[in-house]
């Protein structure tokens, strides 16, 4: 016993995988987000709400709205930083759905 904490072994399987929603506080301003924009007509705001049937399927408007809202929040302003923060930030990777 080495007298110090000790993380959980990353190489250790599980039977049941704990959920994103757990890693999420429940009075986190992601929620709220979340809750807005899907009370939202998006439809009335002039977003364009039906999906083309050419091409790669695009994202949701709403799922969008939500990470561009959460980045103006944050301060990340950048398409691509809120890429790089969609793969790493466990807040955004619940507001995106893990998309």
């Amino acid at each position: 016993m080495s007298g110090y904490i000790e993380g959980e072994n990353r190489q250790q399987s599980t039977l049941f995988p704990e959920r994103l929603d757990d890693y999420v506080a429940g009075d986190s301003s992601v929620r709220v987000i979340d809750v807005f924009i899907d009370d939202l007509d998006i439809s009335g705001l002039g977003f364009k709400t039906e999906a083309e049937h050419t091409g790669h399927p695009a994202y949701h408007p709403s799922t969008m709205l939500k990470i561009y809202v959460y980045g103006y929040l944050n301060r990340v302003h950048s398409s691509r930083r809120l890429e790089r923060e969609e793969q790493r930030n466990i807040e955004l990777m619940w507001l995106g759905a893990g998309l």
